[in-house]
């Protein structure tokens, strides 16, 4: 029997890619996202699109309850995308939507969630190249422009355990690093200013032939995880007949000096490639690295893509457009 996959968020950029995912999967995909037309996107893949507000429970009467077997849940404001700062969209959208989506699947009875904690509830122990393990405690940072977003994520994960442990809801929650992935918008907020996202910058320069300056320590070590991995991790989950837990998604790390020498080898002309050099006296970047042990062991996942097969994919992804009727092109985004 065909299996049902209800995905919130399907119009962001982690819930596009998995709801395209399991469709070619042989899901029967249900897309679920705040944006009032998805431009017809999904239709184009015989998906039917639902908008709903998740923070109003009443929303919730627009979508088919029979017959689904698990909700991917990602949608909620984002740090990267909010511009200045409303902290209260985060108590709407996480806290009170993942509220509304228990209920939803309590009363429907769906068995499964999958949903996705923010890095930054291990935070406090960023700065090693000591793999963070996937069991660590989960504490807030009390400061910083992701402070209010991961006390709410803590919270959404906490609701979904006593969802667990009260009405037997299976839950996988994945501790993102960042997925990396290929969007038309190559800007994200930080402190509520727009910025460039630092890879697009260096695959600019990279393209254009000019200087690329690698700022304080080169062997700073960042954790690394292109989309692909992450859709076989998510596909794994839903699969799985373990009840669930968290695990850290990511692939091991890479890095400063590895990730600017693979932008270049792919995305300069052989003919023009930037020259590299070192700055030691500036800023070196935060450096962490997740422990996906547990991933591996009770997912059976293994990553199968590096850096550099990132930026090849990258590459692929940009010329092939799939997201255009959903997202435009990077035109719009200048």
């Amino acid at each position: 029997m065909m299996k049902t996959i209800l995905v919130f968020g399907a119009t962001g950029t982690l819930g596009a890619y998995v709801s395209v995912h399991f469709h070619k999967l042989g899901y029967r995909v249900l897309a679920v996202g705040h944006r009032k037309s998805d431009n017809g996107f999904f239709a184009d893949y015989n998906i039917p699109y639902y908008s709903v507000d998740i923070s109003k429970a009443e929303d919730f009467k627009k979508l088919p309850a029979e017959g689904i077997n698990l909700v991917a849940h990602f949608a909620g404001a984002l740090p990267a995308s909010m511009r200045g700062y409303d902290g209260s969209l985060y108590i709407d959208t996480v806290i009170k939507g993942t509220y509304n989506i228990l209920e939803f699947m309590r009363m429907n009875h769906i068995p499964k969630i999958i949903f996705p904690q923010s890095l930054f509830d291990v935070s406090y122990l960023f700065g090693s190249k000591i793999p963070i393990p996937a069991d660590s405690e989960m504490k807030a940072p009390m400061d910083g422009d992701h402070a209010m977003y991961v006390i709410a994520k803590i919270a959404a994960v906490q609701m979904i355990e006593h969802y667990y442990k009260v009405h037997g809801i299976k839950r996988f929650i994945l501790r993102l690093s960042r997925v990396y992935v290929y969007h038309p918008n190559p800007y994200t907020f930080t402190n509520g200013e727009k910025v460039m996202v630092s890879d697009r910058f260096f695959m600019q320069r990279a393209e254009s032939g000019e200087p690329i300056v690698i700022w304080g320590d080169p062997e700073r070590l960042l954790e690394t995880c292109c989309v692909e991995d992450f859709l076989q991790i998510v596909e794994k989950c839903a699969e799985s007949r373990l009840d669930g837990g968290l695990y850290n998604i990511g692939s091991g790390g890479s890095t400063l000096d590895e990730r600017i020498h693979a932008i270049v080898d792919v995305f300069s002309d052989p003919d023009n490639k930037p020259v590299v050099t070192y700055d030691p006296d500036k800023r070196s970047a935060m450096q962490f690295v997740l422990d996906i042990s547990k991933t591996k062991s009770e997912l059976g996942y293994e990553p199968r893509y590096s850096w550099k097969d990132y930026c090849k994919w990258f590459m692929n992804e940009r010329r092939l457009q799939r997201f255009a009727k959903l997202w435009g092109t990077e035109e719009d985004y200048k």
